[in-house]
């Protein structure tokens, strides 16, 4: 039978329930944007003939990167087929004969994500975009269940968890990855990577790829080798740039970065970067999750020990090795054939320019499976971020004559190890998927696996004097208030002790600041079985123009015990709570939504306020921002603020509050608009 070409007219791409099935209409539906594995359909109108089965044809080219080659998986030809086929690239005719035809056409589940363009036959050439597809069985980023993913790939707001690990702040963040453009930018940010710019047949066809993705996200992040997203900082000043502290989500900096012609935004820390990766990560179809470490160990040498020293009033010395307060990072979900079965799902990856992973800032994806079972030889960076949660703590005493002994202390590495939970803002601890429970045989065999000799041999801390810091439950910023070293004799005889306690400011990577109260008691004594309750009064007149945004402060008490000439270190970061402002959104059902707050508060007077208001699909990406007059103590200041939403039904608002006396206050509450 000879075969005839259809002579193709025209074209319907059927954005809007292609996108729709393909669960990527938040991104718009002017434009094809499919995921791969799972088909989609096209109109075709003839302009002479019809179809006829078994006598038309059409032939299929799709090809993505501006070097397409079927050698790297970048071209694919194939033809019209009697069905679709979801393991390849494949099209079918699904209408009766006519001068219509209906097409279902399937990309490959392992195909490269990015931007295509499909040949049909010799008359009709169309664009779109691929995507992973957590929903697709063949995909390797395949999640099966329906509420992970809503949470990991379709929510576009989420919750950071900052603070400190006894008392963990939830951080409202924007994620915005379905507003206008930024998939855009994340094409691009793929497109500015170095492997892109040297061999870009090579780095698209990686694209079929999510670990290889992951870790070109993980590089491209951050500025420190490339064209990145993110500058950061962590010390002085802001100037020039904006406080990490005061983003409130990724959209603004993905698209400041885009319409500045690539240059790094300015400033990130690791809260920072890694909210704009999981923006990355979720427009382009991987389930991401933001993970927060507290007392993060920075180990810059690979021993799984850090090394930390104090000066002989109990102070710490700074140096490259140091325990954050809290480190954030993301996991991809995504399976591993490179490795043992057992090693698919969450894979770590850090997009902070901390240490360089094969002459690149960047770290990961590892399986969180590996860091749990020791197995630091599978990549990529399993032993950085092994000791991440697992480091060792060694602490010495450097005297003034230049000499060092060491200081008995117990140091706690990787608490609370915390996410959003799924379907609600509530924190959920994983810790148990990065460490077996303290003491168990099966974290004694991931210590062995990962020769961390240090722990294995770990002897019992001196059990003679013990000593701890206990702090009250209403820290607040602005306030006076207490701290006490407790010290406890176990021992049989009577003890005679000096003890120094000292306080500083602390940012939340580490570095400290200026002195916030100290003590030096040269005379302790302690009878058998005794203790000792020693307050250390912290007065805002000296702490409040020490401590920084992050509202930290170390608590350090040093203990030197005469009779032995042992010395016995406690320390303990606190975060002080900012004054409560509550904030009540009231919505109608129309298409405008009106917000009204209310700030409660104990400081004198607050002056140069401001409510800033963004959401998913509500403010397109940006920042809405009203002014407020001064606000007394105790007054409710009330704002009423108008937009007009993208998209109806349920979307998050984040409410910022600022004052030129007041870190910023935010809140946060889902609100139902109808059409």
């Amino acid at each position: 039978i000879c075969q005839y070409s259809l002579d193709i007219d025209r074209w319907n791409l059927e954005c809007e329930f292609n996108n729709t099935d393909h669960r990527t209409d938040l991104n718009g539906i002017d434009r094809l944007i499919v995921r791969r594995g799972q088909p989609f359909s096209i109109s075709l109108y003839l302009r002479s003939g019809s179809y006829q089965p078994g006598v038309s044809s059409l032939d299929f080219v799709a090809e993505t990167g501006p070097q397409p080659s079927e050698q790297y998986g970048t071209r694919a030809s194939f033809g019209l087929s009697a069905s679709i086929d979801t393991s390849c690239w494949s099209a079918a005719v699904t209408s009766p004969p006519g001068d219509m035809v209906a097409l279902s056409i399937c990309s490959a589940p392992d195909a490269p994500i990015g931007r295509y363009t499909l040949t049909l036959g010799h008359s009709a050439r169309i664009e779109f975009i691929l995507l992973f597809n957590p929903w697709c069985p063949g995909d390797a980023v395949y999640m099966d269940n329906k509420e992970n993913l809503a949470e990991y790939v379709l929510a576009q707001d989420g919750i950071i968890f900052r603070g400190a690990y006894k008392h963990p702040i939830p951080t409202p963040w924007n994620f915005g990855q379905f507003e206008s453009g930024i998939l855009d930018v994340c094409l691009r940010i793929l497109d500015m990577n170095p492997k892109y710019l040297k061999n870009p047949g090579k780095d698209c066809s990686g694209r079929r790829n999510p670990i290889y993705v992951s870790r070109v996200l993980s590089a491209m992040v951050n500025c420190n080798d490339d064209k990145g997203v993110l500058l950061g900082k962590w010390t002085g000043d802001y100037e020039g740039g904006v406080s990490p502290m005061l983003w409130r989500g990724s959209v603004e900096i993905l698209r400041n970065w885009d319409t500045q012609a690539c240059q790094p935004v300015r400033y990130g820390q690791c809260w920072v970067f890694a909210a704009v990766a999981c923006s990355v990560s979720r427009a382009l179809g991987i389930p991401c999750r933001l993970v927060t470490n507290y007392l993060s160990a920075h180990d810059t040498n690979s021993n799984l020990v850090i090394e930390r020293y104090v000066n002989e009033n109990g102070e710490l010395v700074q140096s490259k090795e140091m325990i954050w307060n809290y480190h954030c990072w993301v996991e991809n979900w995504m399976t591993r054939p490179d490795l043992k079965p057992d090693f698919n799902g969450w894979q770590a990856y850090d997009p902070t320019p901390q240490e360089k992973s094969e002459g690149v800032y960047c770290c990961g994806p590892t399986p969180v499976r590996a860091i749990k079972e020791g197995e630091l030889t599978f990549k990529y960076d399993a032993p950085f971020v092994f000791a991440e949660v697992n480091a060792d703590v060694i602490t010495f005493m450097k005297k003034k004559d230049g000499s060092t002994s060491k200081v008995s202390s117990n140091a706690l590495v990787g608490q609370k190890i915390s996410t959003k939970s799924v379907g609600s803002d509530a924190r959920e601890d994983i810790t148990h998927l990065y460490k077996y429970p303290e003491g168990s045989a099966e974290e004694r065999e991931a210590f062995k696996k990962a020769d961390h000799q240090n722990k294995l041999l770990q002897q019992q801390q001196n059990q003679g004097l013990h000593l701890n810091i206990k702090v009250t439950s209403d820290m607040r910023k602005g306030c006076d208030f207490d701290v006490f070293a407790v010290v406890t004799n176990n021992t049989q005889s009577e003890k005679k002790c000096r003890l120094l306690f000292g306080s500083c400011a602390l940012s939340y990577n580490g570095f400290m600041g200026g002195n916030c109260g100290f003590k030096d008691l040269l005379n302790v004594e302690l009878s058998p079985g005794g203790e000792r309750k020693v307050p250390l009064r912290l007065n805002y007149s000296k702490y409040g123009g020490q401590i920084t945004e992050d509202n930290l402060i170390r608590l350090a008490a040093l203990l030197l015990d005469y009779t032995t000439g042992d010395t016995t270190l406690a320390v303990r970061n606190v975060v002080l709570d900012n004054p409560e402002i509550k904030v009540r959104v009231s919505s109608k059902i129309c298409d405008k939504i009106q917000t009204f707050g209310s700030d409660h508060n104990f400081w004198p007077r607050l002056e140069n306020c401001c409510f800033s208001i963004e959401g998913a699909n509500l403010t397109g990406g940006g920042i809405i921002t009203e002014r407020l007059g001064p606000v007394g103590p105790g007054e409710d200041a009330k704002v009423k603020i108008y937009f007009t939403p993208t998209h109806s039904g349920l979307r998050k608002l984040v409410v910022d509050f600022d004052s030129n006396k007041l870190c910023h206050v935010k809140g946060y509450r889902n609100v139902i608009i109808g059409k």
